[in-house]
């Protein structure tokens, strides 16, 4: 059975995901005081919250409700989220485009390195993150 599509992040999102993913379990307010201390501007408690709270919904967090406070750990890692990620772009391309998008593909890779081609070969050959 396929897999669900993962949806794309979002930039607060990806900002979100990147704080949880170099942790194993935060709160909210650990992710928001990380998030702050790298950046340009300011988040605020309420909108990491509902931002956080989404991406449980969109089942990319797992939330821990010990007492009053929610834990959260990631779903899955961020190379799990890429691959599956990367798949469901490709299907989505192969399900528009069809052969095409298969002929600009394998294209493409003929024009790479011969090192590199023989390393996505190797890539290719390994089992896709999450498969059976």
């Amino acid at each position: 059975m396929p897999q669900k599509r993962l949806p794309e992040l979002h930039e607060l999102e990806r900002e979100v995901m990147l704080e949880i993913w170099s942790r194993r379990e935060s709160t909210v307010r650990e992710v928001l005081d990380g998030l702050n201390a790298r950046a340009d501007k300011t988040r605020a408690y309420t909108t990491v919250m509902t931002v956080m709270s989404r991406l449980a919904e969109k089942e990319l967090l797992v939330r821990r409700r010990s007492g009053k406070t929610d834990h959260y750990s990631a779903a899955m890692t961020r190379a799990d989220y890429e691959e599956r990620r990367a798949a469901g772009e490709v299907a989505n391309l192969v399900d528009e485009y069809g052969d095409t998008v298969l002929v600009h593909f394998a294209r493409s890779i003929q024009q790479l390195d011969p090192e590199r081609r023989k390393e996505l070969r190797r890539l290719a050959g390994k089992k896709p993150a999450g498969g059976a």
